[in-house]
């Protein structure tokens, strides 16, 4: 489990792009899950919970765009 001291959307996005699966713990967000390098919206999630998962999948997204272009 990877523990990220403060909210830093891309420095997220990176680390769950580059591993398949596993945790990671974001101070003042919370817990989430991840697997096949994208972040899993858990059943009973509260909105900041959706909007962080929503907005890191996004950059991912957007950064496996970028490599494919590059």
């Amino acid at each position: 489990m990877r523990i990220f001291q403060k909210y830093q959307p891309l420095l997220v996005a990176k680390h769950v792009k580059g591993f398949f699966s596993g945790r990671v713990y974001i101070q003042g967000r919370g817990d989430f899950s991840y697997a096949k390098g994208m972040l899993i919206m858990p059943d009973d999630a509260k909105p900041e919970h959706q909007d962080t998962v929503q907005e890191i999948n996004q950059l991912i997204a957007e950064l496996q765009a970028n490599a494919m272009a590059a």
